[in-house]
């Protein structure tokens, strides 16, 4: 069976704008709450859709917009900022109504042609995203206008090929999707822990406990820097890394790996700057930008304990930044906290060390089976492994 060679001009496969005329919402037009979501740009990542960050307009609103309106099965893809960020609009998502901004487009395949999860899998390989890093334009804002994206070129199986492919990879994509579910339920689990112990002081024996100056007996009130050190991070410009095992913490989150970790595991990592609030614990050895604040000494508690320490003090409120959030490590040490008995501690500890012992464990396996599927996708998809 042939595969056929075309541009996605070519390809049975509509590309749908934005609607930018009169109607295009205002400010005011949009909603916390409201008939349809209208997705920005950080609802589009990396790794699809992300609704932590939604803006809705109302019913009348969307029936006055011509062009961009989801169905379901299309592709969205951002094409203004950050370029190529794509997401699926499948069945389990949970919104009906949703559209598109002007800095994205919709790509609606012609089902007896072409399978909606077979181009989505293509648009997240290295065969469509090198093409589209190849093709944007802009300096200040990059872009990356409809006539360029129909010049991209896509090898398309015939349909029994096209669900074949799409079936291999959905099986890595399923595995993946269900540790990363586990992941979530154990930090849970250590959370609601950690609050109903140390935030409501339901601990063990709390009933049974005197109240001394206002906190439980056997526990200190300490300013944090005094329980532990927190430190800015190190300067690494993409220009002097070098790809190796350890990774690389920016303030949301891994940004890369280095061949040189500058602080021993376990870790704790939170943003300094740009995005704050995020506190991050790391099994292995890393490399914390100066973006973040990582914790340098765990003098009154261990690495897991901090994590929650810090989770529950809500860092973002502490923004000292004009312009760019801003957390001042000084500012911070001040801060009053509890810190409960080393018995109580040791407690805790018994139930919390093996879930992210666990939780270490699952993540590892996703970043193998990722790397597995990462390398397998674009063999599968430019047709160099049969099926």
């Amino acid at each position: 069976m042939e595969w056929k060679n075309c541009k996605i001009e070519d390809a049975p496969i509509a590309i749908i704008d934005g609607d930018r005329g009169k109607n295009y919402p205002k400010q005011g037009d949009f909603l916390n709450i409201g008939h349809c979501l209208f997705l920005n740009a950080s609802n589009v990542t990396k790794k699809g859709f992300d609704f932590n960050n939604c803006q809705f307009i109302s019913e009348d609103k969307d029936e006055k917009l011509r062009k961009g309106k989801l169905f379901q099965h299309d592709i969205v893809m951002t094409t203004r900022g950050t370029l190529g960020n794509v997401a699926y609009y499948h069945e389990k998502i949970g919104y009906e109504h949703i559209r598109i901004n002007s800095g994205m487009v919709i790509f609606r395949c012609d089902r007896n042609k072409l399978l909606p999860n077979f181009f989505y899998l293509f648009i997240c390989s290295p065969l469509f995203i090198n093409q589209v890093n190849s093709l944007r334009s802009g300096v200040a804002q990059p872009q990356l206008p409809i006539k360029d994206i129909k010049t991209i070129k896509i090898k398309i199986p015939p349909l029994p090929i096209q669900q074949k492919i799409a079936d291999i990879l959905s099986k890595y994509d399923d595995l993946i999707e269900n540790n990363r579910r586990r992941i979530e339920l154990l930090e849970r689990s250590a959370r609601l822990l950690y609050k109903e112990w140390f935030v409501r002081l339901r601990f063990p024996g709390h009933e049974h406990t005197p109240i001394i100056d206002g906190i439980p007996e056997g526990w200190e009130r300490l300013k944090l820097g005094e329980v532990l050190t927190l430190q800015r991070g190190f300067d690494l410009p993409s220009a002097k890394r070098t790809h190796g095992q350890y990774p690389i913490f920016a303030s949301t989150g891994i940004n890369g790996y280095h061949e040189k970790a500058k602080v021993q595991a376990p870790g704790i990592v939170t943003g300094r700057s740009g995005s704050l609030g995020k506190v991050m614990y790391i099994a292995e050895d890393f490399w914390p930008l100066n973006t973040t604040l990582y914790v340098k000494d765990f003098i009154k508690v261990d690495a897991v304990f901090a994590l929650h320490l810090l989770e529950n003090l809500h860092l973002e409120q502490y923004n000292s930044g004009a312009a760019v959030p801003t957390l001042n490590r000084n500012d911070i040490h001040k801060i009053k906290v509890l810190c409960p008995s080393c018995t109580l501690k040791s407690l805790f500890l018994a139930f919390a060390n093996p879930i992210y012992t666990q939780i270490h464990f699952l993540d590892r396996y996703n970043q193998k089976l990722k790397q597995a599927r990462d390398i397998l996708l674009p063999k599968l998809m430019n047709g160099e492994i049969e099926v």
